[in-house]
């Protein structure tokens, strides 16, 4: 995409700017959901370039299931995201700054996604204590980076474990979530992943200018969740009470 990674950085800047929101130094800031906010931005969802992936991937009548912005400020450590209902998910990232293996690109563990192997079971247990495990940083395990240059597209399994280090403040990344189409027996799992959201305190899970400007095919991958959110209203409702704030990832 480094044709259009100009416009692209200059919505991106411009949905924040708009937020209001502040970040706070050293803390990462996030917007959720976040190319829904931009009639340009939700237009990437209908760029054959970024709807292939999921198509082939996930199947054609894939679920896009938000986006969210990133402000980051230092390490993030090794994780992963699980979808609700173990729905095949992807994330498709954008990162909107030059970043290698030392300067905060996605790193990750190659086979971690595969939840009932051993590897990956020892991986996921241990990975949080890998000083006292393993005697090294996490910043220090035998991860793979991904270095990316604006306008590269970064395509990773919601599952797999990936973290990155010694990004510096600021950095700027948004990332689109993509599962396959849920099916029936899994509808409740799919319901909890949108009650989740509530975090954020939106009373609908998509926001207005990528509705406002859907065409059939668009609305095609919305539509799953357009059915299944009525219960978020209220519990966004409840959030407010709960919340200081809108969660920040």
């Amino acid at each position: 995409m480094a044709k259009e990674v100009g416009r692209i950085t200059e919505a991106f800047a411009s949905v924040w700017e708009r937020s209001g929101r502040e970040r706070t130094p050293g803390k990462r800031a996030c917007l959720v959901p976040f190319i829904d906010r931009d009639a340009y931005l939700s237009g990437l969802l209908d760029d054959p370039r970024i709807s292939t992936i999921p198509s082939q991937l996930l199947g054609p009548d894939f679920n896009y299931c938000s986006s969210d912005g990133n402000l980051y400020a230092g390490d993030t450590a090794y994780h992963s995201n699980p979808f609700s209902g173990g729905l095949a998910a992807l994330k498709v990232a954008f990162y909107l700054d030059p970043v290698d293996a030392d300067s905060g690109c996605l790193r990750v563990f190659p086979g971690s996604h595969k939840f009932d192997d051993g590897y990956a079971k020892s991986l996921s247990s241990n990975i949080g204590s890998a000083t006292e495990v393993w005697g090294r940083e996490q910043s220090e395990l035998p991860a793979v980076p991904i270095p990316s240059r604006p306008g590269d597209v970064v395509v990773f399994t919601h599952g797999i474990k990936h973290g990155s280090f010694g990004g510096g403040e600021g950095r700027r990344l948004f990332v689109m979530n993509f599962t396959e189409h849920c099916p029936e027996e899994l509808l409740p799992a799919l319901r909890e992943h949108v009650g989740s959201m509530a975090r954020f305190w939106n009373d609908n899970y998509y926001g207005d200018a990528m509705l406002a400007t859907a065409g059939p095919e668009r609305m095609r991958h919305l539509r799953q969740i357009l059915d299944n959110q009525d219960h978020l209203p209220s519990l966004v409702a409840r959030c407010r009470q709960e919340m200081t704030g809108p969660a920040q990832g």
